[in-house]
């Protein structure tokens, strides 16, 4: 029960934040931000649908994760026109741009892209997750596939865009919380750019020194531990996960920005961050436990490492009896 506490906690906290949002600040759009909603919304169908007939077609799961840093894009420059290309806007459009070109090239390293869209490497964890016994009926992942990767996880990208929308029609100049927003974000970018720079260095080296015909044990430290414990990792599980939430959570800052006093501190744009940290989650929570279940010393990495934040580094000496 003690390892579901920080879940239930940041959980709880999650949903009171949602509702405040809409009690405090309900959704009361203008003309424009109705328009641009509405073509928001058209892209974000399509591109469900899209995920979920070619997903079901190829049996390749990671239709939405290819578009997972391609579609924000797409959402935060309309939004930047839709607004005349407000400064507060081409810079937030700017900043998620960069998150996006990062996010596709480490994904693109994976092999996930191909010529042909649909094709590629797939998403481990669709794989693992197919194997379960209710999961792995085929009628059961159509629906898996239908409401939770393509209709839910499209619609948690649009929402965490919302808060662009909330700066279209605001006069506002740059003020203290757009550059909170732009130092933070920036800084959050940096950390999920090294941590993903870092697993990928240690999983490819690992990778070279197995196909030398080396089993995991027989490899050198820190690669015969099978997982990464070195730079961020050492000090936090998922350092590019805290990099992803925060880097979304301090754009919101720009709508506060545009217009503090109407909005106040809480309203309905941060919906999105905020569900976005569900999202991760219940990601991480199953990515450790297909962890755990490959690697001997991983849950006493989980034990003494924080899921997200560097409070103490990784020391298996130091923890052995």
């Amino acid at each position: 029960m003690r390892k579901y506490i920080g879940t239930i906690i940041t959980s709880v906290v999650v949903i009171t934040l949602s509702i405040l949002g809409f009690v405090f600040a309900p959704p009361i759009l203008n003309d424009t931000q109705k328009e641009t909603l509405i073509i928001l919304v058209i892209v974000c169908g399509c591109a469900a649908l899209y995920c979920f007939v070619i997903g079901e077609l190829t049996r390749n799961n990671s239709q939405m994760d290819k578009l997972w840093s391609i579609l924000p894009i797409a959402y935060v420059w309309i939004i930047a026109a839709k607004g005349n290309m407000n400064p507060r806007l081409v810079i937030y459009a700017l900043l998620v741009t960069l998150w996006g070109i990062r996010l596709t090239i480490n994904f693109g390293r994976k092999g996930a892209y191909r010529l042909k869209f649909w094709q590629g490497e797939e998403d481990y964890r669709w794989q693992v997750l197919r194997q379960k016994k209710v999961l792995g009926k085929r009628p059961v992942w159509a629906l898996f596939n239908l409401f939770f990767i393509s209709i839910y996880q499209n619609a948690l990208v649009l929402a965490i865009c919302l808060p662009a929308l909330a700066c279209i029609g605001s006069n506002d100049p740059l003020g203290a919380w757009d550059y909170v927003a732009i130092i933070t974000s920036t800084g959050f970018l940096l950390i999920e750019t090294a941590a993903d720079e870092q697993q990928m260095s240690f999983h490819t080296t690992k990778k070279k020194l197995l196909a030398e015909g080396k089993t995991l044990e027989e490899l050198p430290a820190p690669y015969n531990k099978g997982f990464n414990t070195t730079g961020l990792w050492a000090y936090a599980r998922h350092p590019n996960y805290l990099g992803e939430q925060g880097f979304w959570l301090c754009l919101y800052f720009f709508c506060l920005g545009a217009g503090a006093a109407q909005y106040g501190i809480f309203n309905w744009t941060m919906i999105g961050p905020l569900f976005l940290i569900f999202l991760f989650l219940g990601s991480s929570m199953f990515g450790e436990s297909v962890s755990s279940s490959k690697y001997p010393e991983y849950p006493l990495y989980c034990k003494h490492v924080s899921k997200y934040f560097p409070f103490v580094k990784y020391n298996p000496e130091k923890y052995k009896d």
